[in-house]
This record gives structure tokens, C-alpha cells and sequence, in this order.
């Protein structure tokens, strides 16, 4: 399971994340948790779910919060029991990242860099604030307010029963692009549809006028 998620940026509350993995364990399982956003988390608790157990699967990267998107650097955190197992299939896989990725990961770690990272989390945040309510106000329905990571993950069937058509011509005639429900799973997939908030606010409010016009000329 990921939390914080992707399409929605919903965060899995800790209390809930701990009966979950109380019920796998007692099944016998393993539970894995993508934190790939963590530390893109706004207004909650940013924790990890090692702080249940040391039993647990975690699995993050340099990506997201640090802004590494394409240097291909993460990490597993594992039981120990498994470090040589989990060792074994990565020779098989992989020697190591780049130098020059592992040089800049070392260097996304210091306290400098940190700070810089956390204006860039508030400014998503701020990025989300506008977003959200200018989506509701064209007409979209968001189930639940984002906590996490940098999407929307809004209703569109007042507009549309084929969000992948309905997207495919708001690309083509105004330049607004959003990913269709479909790029998630089959759940309501037509219905919905997926917008980042990961350019300037100046660009997010050009959009939201330009996807107002393609909305009326409907």
C-alpha cells in the first residue's frame, strides 16, 4: 500500500495503518509500504510505518520530495532477517546508481538542502490551496481533501462519462493537460481524473481558465 498515495494524496492514519498491518501479520504476511511522498505531507503527522515495527517493508526514492525525478537513487528498508535475500536480488538486478546520482543524493541529505526542501513542500501546499477550491467552483467533485503528495483526484461526470476522451480533447484544444482515471485501475476509472499541482501557481490559474472555456464551449 502507498501513503501517501497517487492518484489521490490521501495519507492512511496511523491508527489505521497499524490495524492493517496487525492483520497481515497475523495472516502470516508481509506488508510493504511505498513512502515515495513522504515529507510531501500537509497538515498531518509525516511518520513512517518503521515506527510500528521493524517488521515492516518500506520502500522510498530521492523522486519526489527531494526533487530527483529521474536519477533513478531509492532505498528498501527490510527486516533483517531478509537483507541477504533482498541483497542477493539486487546483484541480479543492479550493481549501484550512477557516482554522480549517489553524489547527489548525499548531497540532497544536508541540513542545507533541507531547508530548501521543506519551501518547496509549503509551496505545494499553497499551490493545492488554490487548486482545489477553483476545481469544486468549475463544478468537479474531490471526495477528500489531499494530505499528501501533489495531486487531485476529481469527479468529472458532470462533464463527461470518458474522462480519457473529455481529457484527450481538453489537451488538443486548449493545451490543459490531466491524467484520465484509466492510467489508475477500473474503479469509476471514466469518471474521474487526475491533475497535478506540480507547475507555478501562475500556470495553475491559466489553466483553470482555460479548462472554464473548454467547459462552457461544451
Amino acid at each position: 500500500m502507498a501513503s501517501p498515495s497517487n492518484p489521490t494524496g490521501t495519507l492512511l492514519p496511523e491508527d489505521q495503518l497499524a490495524e492493517l498491518y496487525r492483520i497481515v501479520d497475523k495472516k502470516k504476511g508481509r506488508l510493504v509500504v511505498d513512502e515515495i511522498y513522504q515529507g510531501l505531507v500537509y497538515g498531518a503527522n509525516d511518520t513512517t510505518a518503521l515506527a510500528l515495527s521493524d517488521e515492516i517493508f518500506v520502500i522510498n526514492s530521492f523522486s519526489k520530495y527531494f526533487g530527483m525525478t529521474g536519477w533513478r537513487v531509492g532505498w528498501m528498508v527490510v527486516p533483517a532477517h531478509y537483507v541477504d535475500v533482498i541483497d542477493r536480488i539486487a546483484q541480479n538486478v543492479f550493481l549501484a546508481p550512477p557516482t554522480v546520482s549517489q553524489y547527489a543524493a548525499l548531497t540532497a541529505l544536508t541540513s542545507k538542502t533541507q531547508v530548501e526542501l521543506d519551501q518547496r513542500r509549503d509551496i505545494f501546499m499553497q499551490r493545492r490551496d488554490y487548486l482545489l477550491p477553483a476545481l469544486e467552483q468549475l463544478g468537479f467533485e474531490v471526495a477528500v481533501k489531499p494530505q499528501g503528495a501533489f495531486y487531485i483526484y476529481a469527479n468529472c461526470e458532470k462533464f463527461t462519462d470518458d474522462s480519457f476522451s473529455w481529457g484527450n480533447q481538453l489537451l488538443t484544444e486548449q493545451g490543459v493537460a490531466l491524467a484520465p482515471g484509466i492510467d489508475f485501475g477500473d474503479y469509476l476509472a471514466n469518471k474521474h481524473c487526475r491533475f497535478a499541482y506540480t507547475q507555478s501557481l501562475e500556470k495553475l490559474e491559466q489553466a483553470i481558465d482555460k479548462i472554464d472555456a473548454f467547459i462552457r464551449m461544451k
